[in-house]
Protein backbone atom coordinates (compact mmCIF):
# COMPACT_ATOMS: atom_id res chain seq x y z
CA UNK A 1 0.00 0.00 0.00
CA UNK A 2 1.29 3.41 -0.98
CA UNK A 3 0.82 6.14 1.67
CA UNK A 4 1.07 9.83 0.72
CA UNK A 5 0.98 12.56 3.37
CA UNK A 6 0.15 16.19 2.62
CA UNK A 7 0.13 19.01 5.14
CA UNK A 8 -0.79 22.69 4.94
CA UNK A 9 2.26 23.56 7.05
CA UNK A 10 5.47 23.35 5.09
CA UNK A 11 8.42 21.96 6.94
CA UNK A 12 6.59 19.36 9.04
CA UNK A 13 9.11 17.33 11.03
CA UNK A 14 10.04 14.08 9.31
CA UNK A 15 9.41 12.16 12.55
CA UNK A 16 5.80 13.42 12.59
CA UNK A 17 5.24 12.32 8.99
CA UNK A 18 6.68 8.89 9.78
CA UNK A 19 4.39 8.60 12.80
CA UNK A 20 1.34 9.42 10.66
CA UNK A 21 2.39 6.92 8.00
CA UNK A 22 2.98 4.21 10.61
CA UNK A 23 -0.44 4.89 12.17
CA UNK A 24 -2.19 4.67 8.77
CA UNK A 25 -0.41 1.42 7.90
CA UNK A 26 -1.16 -0.19 11.27
CA UNK A 27 -4.86 0.70 11.18
CA UNK A 28 -5.36 -0.33 7.54
CA UNK A 29 -3.16 -3.45 7.82
CA UNK A 30 -6.15 -5.77 8.04
CA UNK A 31 -7.65 -4.28 4.87
CA UNK A 32 -4.33 -3.99 3.04
CA UNK A 33 -5.44 -6.26 0.19
CA UNK A 34 -8.27 -3.86 -0.65
CA UNK A 35 -6.42 -0.53 -0.30
CA UNK A 36 -3.90 0.33 -3.00
CA UNK A 37 -3.19 3.92 -1.99
CA UNK A 38 -3.95 6.12 1.01
CA UNK A 39 -3.60 9.89 0.65
CA UNK A 40 -3.72 11.73 3.99
CA UNK A 41 -4.19 15.50 3.99
CA UNK A 42 -3.95 17.45 7.26
CA UNK A 43 -4.90 21.14 7.34
CA UNK A 44 -5.32 23.90 9.89
CA UNK A 45 -8.52 25.48 8.60
CA UNK A 46 -8.50 28.87 10.35
CA UNK A 47 -4.85 29.25 11.29
CA UNK A 48 -3.65 29.97 14.83
CA UNK A 49 -7.06 31.11 16.13
CA UNK A 50 -7.68 27.81 17.91
CA UNK A 51 -10.87 25.78 18.20
CA UNK A 52 -12.04 22.73 16.30
CA UNK A 53 -10.14 23.56 13.16
CA UNK A 54 -7.78 20.71 12.32
CA UNK A 55 -9.11 18.82 9.32
CA UNK A 56 -7.97 15.41 8.15
CA UNK A 57 -9.01 14.08 4.78
CA UNK A 58 -8.18 10.51 3.81
CA UNK A 59 -8.65 9.41 0.22
CA UNK A 60 -8.39 5.67 -0.25
CA UNK A 61 -7.99 4.12 -3.67
CA UNK A 62 -9.37 0.61 -3.42
CA UNK A 63 -9.49 -2.49 -5.55
CA UNK A 64 -13.06 -3.04 -6.61
CA UNK A 65 -14.69 -0.15 -4.73
CA UNK A 66 -13.21 2.94 -6.41
CA UNK A 67 -12.22 5.88 -4.24
CA UNK A 68 -13.41 6.47 -0.71
CA UNK A 69 -13.02 9.95 0.83
CA UNK A 70 -13.35 10.52 4.58
CA UNK A 71 -13.15 13.96 6.23
CA UNK A 72 -13.03 14.69 9.96
CA UNK A 73 -12.36 17.72 12.16
CA UNK A 74 -10.97 17.93 15.69
CA UNK A 75 -9.06 20.26 18.00
CA UNK A 76 -5.74 18.59 17.20
CA UNK A 77 -4.28 16.83 14.18
CA UNK A 78 -3.91 13.49 15.96
CA UNK A 79 -7.59 13.46 16.95
CA UNK A 80 -8.70 14.32 13.42
CA UNK A 81 -6.47 11.56 12.02
CA UNK A 82 -7.80 8.97 14.46
CA UNK A 83 -11.43 9.88 13.70
CA UNK A 84 -10.84 9.71 9.95
CA UNK A 85 -9.08 6.34 10.19
CA UNK A 86 -11.87 4.92 12.34
CA UNK A 87 -14.50 6.05 9.84
CA UNK A 88 -12.46 4.75 6.90
CA UNK A 89 -12.03 1.25 8.34
CA UNK A 90 -15.71 1.11 9.29
CA UNK A 91 -16.78 2.18 5.79
CA UNK A 92 -14.44 -0.26 4.06
CA UNK A 93 -15.56 -3.15 6.25
CA UNK A 94 -19.20 -2.30 5.49
CA UNK A 95 -18.53 -2.16 1.74
CA UNK A 96 -16.68 -5.46 1.90
CA UNK A 97 -19.56 -7.13 3.79
CA UNK A 98 -22.14 -5.81 1.33
CA UNK A 99 -20.19 -7.18 -1.60
CA UNK A 100 -19.92 -10.60 0.05
CA UNK A 101 -23.64 -10.87 0.82
CA UNK A 102 -25.61 -12.86 -1.72
CA UNK A 103 -28.22 -10.89 -3.62
CA UNK A 104 -31.76 -11.33 -2.35
CA UNK A 105 -34.00 -13.44 -4.52
CA UNK A 106 -37.56 -12.42 -5.10
CA UNK A 107 -40.01 -14.81 -3.48
CA UNK A 108 -42.34 -16.69 -5.78
CA UNK A 109 -45.50 -16.34 -3.73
Amino acid sequence: MNVLIESSRSGEPQAWRQQVEQRVRSVLHRLQGQVQQARVSLRDINGPKGGVDKQCQIMLTTAGYGQLVIVSKAEDAQGALNQALQRATHSLARLWQRKRRPARQASLA
